[in-house]
C-alpha cells in the first residue's frame, strides 16, 4: 500500500506541476502580443524577404520602446515561406496557433494560399506586397493589404505605353504565377481597350527560365516594339538579357516585381531603358523621413517593400491597440473604421481591405539605377520593328 500511495502521489505531483506550467504559459501569453511575419528568407528572393522582415522589426522595436501595445511587449515570429504556396500554408497553420496578427506574405501565390487559413482562424493578416486583386476580392474580413493592386498598375502601365509609344506593337509574357499572369492580363486588357489593337504575341515562361530562349525566338518573329512582362526580377532579368542578345530592340516594360536592385545587377547593361510601374519615390515622402532615417541607420539600403512592411506592422499593432482586444474579428472591424498614421500618410481601408489611395507611376533604368519618370513627359515615337532574321 505504501508503494502504491507514493506512486499515486508522484503522479498527482506531475499533474499539478504540468497544470502550473500551463497556467504560467497562459499568464505570460496574456502579457505579450505576438506578431508573425512571413516572407521568402532563402532562395533567389531571400534579400527581398529580408527587406520585409527588417521593416517589420523596426516597427516592433519602436512600439516596444514606447511600452508595447497597451503595456504588453510585442514578440516577433519570423518564418520562411520559401516563396512557395505549399510552405506558406505550413507557416499559416503554425501562425494561426501562435500569432495575434500576421504581416505577410510577400508573394501573391503564397498569400492567396495562406489567407484561407487566416480567414478561417480569424487572424488579421496584412500583406505589404501581394498585389493580386483576389487577395482582397475574396471578401475575407480579416485580410488587408497596404500596397496597390495589379488591376491598378496594369492599367497605369497600359496608359503609359499607349500615350508614350503611339502605334506600339506589343508582345505580352508572364511567368504563369497568379501574380505575373494577372498583371500581364490586366495590362493587355487595358492596352487593347485604349488602342483598339490586339497583342502581336501572348505567351508564358516557366520560373525555372529553361524555356526563355524558345519564347524569345517566338517574340522576335512577332517583331514587337514593346515587350510587357508580368513576373519577378530573376526571370525578368534573364528575359531582357535574352531579348537584347538576340537583337530585339523593343522597349521592355514590367511591374513592381522587377523594381529591385537585384534586377539591375543581374540584367546589367541589357536592363538599361527598362520601364517598371511602382509607387512615387518613397525617399521624398515628407511623412516618411524619420522612419527612413531609422531604417537606414539600422539596416542600410531601403528595399522596395521595406517601408510597406513597416506600414503593415504599424497597421496590425494599431488595430490591436485601438480594438483593446486580441480578438481577430474585433481587430479587423476596428481597422475598417479607423485611419492609421503611416509613413505614407493617413491610411484608411475600403470595404475590401485595400488602401483607399495607392498611386502608381513609371520608373526607368538609367545609368544602372531606377529613376522616376514624369508621367506628363511628351510622348516618344514607337521604335521601328527589328527585321526578322
Amino acid at each position: 500500500m505504501g508503494i502504491r500511495f507514493r506512486s499515486a502521489a508522484r503522479r498527482a505531483g506531475i499533474v499539478i506541476l504540468a497544470s502550473l506550467g500551463l497556467i504560467l504559459l497562459w499568464s505570460c501569453s496574456d502579457r505579450q502580443i505576438t506578431l508573425g511575419v512571413a516572407a521568402p528568407l532563402t532562395g533567389e528572393q531571400a534579400r527581398s524577404g529580408r527587406d520585409v522582415v527588417n521593416g517589420v522589426r523596426l516597427a516592433v522595436d519602436e512600439w516596444n520602446a514606447k511600452g508595447g501595445v497597451d503595456g504588453k511587449k510585442v514578440v516577433l515570429l519570423e518564418a520562411d515561406d520559401k516563396g512557395d504556396p505549399d510552405q506558406a500554408l505550413v507557416v499559416a497553420r503554425d501562425f494561426a496557433k501562435r500569432a495575434h496578427a500576421v504581416v505577410g506574405h510577400y508573394n501573391s501565390p503564397c498569400t492567396l494560399a495562406a489567407i484561407e487559413v487566416y480567414s478561417k482562424e480569424k487572424i488579421p493578416m496584412i500583406t505589404a506586397s501581394s498585389t493580386n486583386p483576389d487577395v482582397t476580392d475574396r471578401g475575407y474580413l480579416t485580410i488587408f493589404r497596404v500596397c496597390g493592386r495589379d488591376d491598378q498598375q496594369g492599367r497605369s502601365a497600359a496608359k503609359y505605353v499607349a500615350d508614350h509609344f503611339p502605334g506600339a506593337k506589343v508582345a505580352v509574357i508572364h511567368d504563369k504565377s497568379s501574380y505575373g499572369q494577372d498583371l500581364a492580363n490586366e495590362f493587355l486588357k487595358n492596352f487593347e481597350f485604349l488602342t483598339k489593337t490586339q497583342s502581336a504575341f501572348y505567351g508564358s515562361i516557366d520560373r525555372t527560365g529553361v524555356d526563355i530562349p524558345t519564347v524569345v525566338d517566338k517574340v522576335k518573329e512577332a517583331q514587337p516594339t514593346v515587350v510587357y512582362f508580368g513576373g519577378l526580377w530573376p526571370q525578368g532579368a534573364e528575359l531582357v538579357k535574352e531579348l537584347k542578345a538576340k537583337g530585339c530592340t523593343a522597349a521592355f516594360v514590367s511591374g513592381d516585381g522587377c523594381i529591385d536592385p537585384q534586377f539591375l545587377k543581374s540584367a546589367g547593361a541589357a536592363g538599361e531603358g527598362t520601364l517598371v510601374t511602382f509607387i512615387p519615390d518613397q525617399e521624398k515622402l515628407p511623412t516618411a523621413q524619420s522612419v527612413l532615417a531609422a531604417y537606414k541607420a539600422k539596416y542600410g539600403e531601403l528595399g522596395p517593400y521595406s517601408l510597406y512592411a513597416y506600414t503593415a506592422a504599424t497597421v496590425a499593432l494599431t488595430g490591436l491597440s485601438q480594438a483593446g482586444t486580441t480578438d481577430g474579428v474585433e481587430v479587423a472591424r476596428t481597422l475598417h473604421k479607423i485611419e492609421v498614421e503611416t509613413p505614407f500618410g493617413k491610411m484608411k481601408f475600403d470595404e475590401k481591405g485595400d488602401p483607399q489611395q495607392s498611386p502608381y507611376v513609371m520608373w526607368k533604368v538609367e545609368g544602372g539605377r531606377f529613376v522616376e519618370v514624369p508621367m506628363e513627359a511628351p510622348p516618344a515615337p514607337a521604335a521601328a520593328p527589328a527585321e526578322a532574321k
